[in-house]
């Protein structure tokens, strides 16, 4: 049983997607290290239902919050504000709240890159701007966005519109590397989690989208969707031992103890493995053309 014995310096977290993957595990965790989370997730059911099945003790260290991202900032700020009034703070904000859909860019065009946004990137725009007002109340407060090693390998068929989405709330990084800048004066840490592959429930729910079948991609198609099929209870990424590293740099604890804070977090051999091979790509790039982009000046 994990203990949720209170702390001194206790936190509280506001972590939405709170009913399954990253999210649960993250709540339970951190009420293991003697912390308080409000829960958030759009079906007030199955978050229920999942903290009441969760290896949690002391269970009113946690407060369940109905929030669907995509509801806009107009119904997301009262859902905060009142929120708040929990534990009469809040220190910590996850954006863990997002999901997937599969499909060729071609076939799926805006409108599916429009659903993807509106619960990656302006979902989580709305409630960090609806949290930021109590954040800078806190003393030690911070924001992470659990963003995707996808943005770094968009080249992957079927996967364009959600790593469109990641790498925008990213900030290839806009949003969350703006914030960094902009949330510094007030010390508000910001810290972007770029995970690989992790045994998640859920993160292969959404269907590959097949509404819109283009002939010539029939075979690309086919070898997409089985690809997609197949990943699922194959990753080799333990969710708990991510929560349990996301903890430790946002509380400076555990493998984070002594070292300065990262501003990233890449998690998994496949997540590192594609940063480093999307970042040798552009470099080799920039050096066979070296001369051209060196070559823009005006003639003097």
């Amino acid at each position: 049983m994990l203990s949720s014995i209170p702390s001194v310096g206790s936190k509280v977290w506001l972590i939405t997607g709170a009913s399954s993957g990253f999210g649960k595990r993250l709540m339970i965790h951190a009420v293991a290290r003697g912390d308080r989370v409000i829960a958030a997730a759009r079906s007030l059911e199955k978050l229920e239902q999942s903290i009441a099945d969760s290896d949690i003790k002391d269970k009113d260290r946690v407060r369940p919050l109905q929030l669907d991202v995509t509801d806009g900032e107009e119904k997301i700020k009262p859902q905060i504000d009142q929120a708040a009034k929990f534990w009469g703070h809040i220190d910590i904000l996850v954006n863990n709240a997002g999901y997937g859909l599969p499909g060729l860019i071609e076939e799926g065009g805006s409108k599916l890159l429009r659903r993807q946004f509106d619960t990656n990137v302006f979902g989580v725009l709305d409630v960090t701007t609806a949290t930021l007002p109590y954040l800078r109340q806190s003393k030690d407060s911070c924001v992470v966005v659990i963003g995707s090693r996808s943005a770094w390998k968009a080249e992957l068929p079927g996967l364009g519109h959600y790593a469109a989405s990641k790498a925008a709330i990213h900030g290839k990084f806009t949003v969350t590397e703006s914030l960094m800048s902009e949330l510094s004066p007030f010390n508000i840490k910001v810290l972007l989690v770029q995970p690989g592959a992790f045994r998640t429930e859920g993160i292969y729910g959404q269907k590959y989208y097949l509404d819109n079948p283009i002939p010539a991609y029939d075979e690309l198609r086919g070898r997409s969707h089985e690809r997609f099929l197949s990943v699922p209870g194959s990753e080799k990424g333990d969710p708990d031992k991510a929560a349990k590293a996301i903890i430790d740099v946002v509380k400076g604890e555990g493998a984070a103890k002594g070292r300065p804070w990262p501003n990233y977090l890449v998690l998994g051999n496949d997540a590192e493995a594609d940063t480093r091979n999307k970042i040798d790509k552009v470099l080799g790039a920039l050096d066979l053309y070296e001369d051209v982009t060196r070559g823009m000046n005006f003639d003097e």
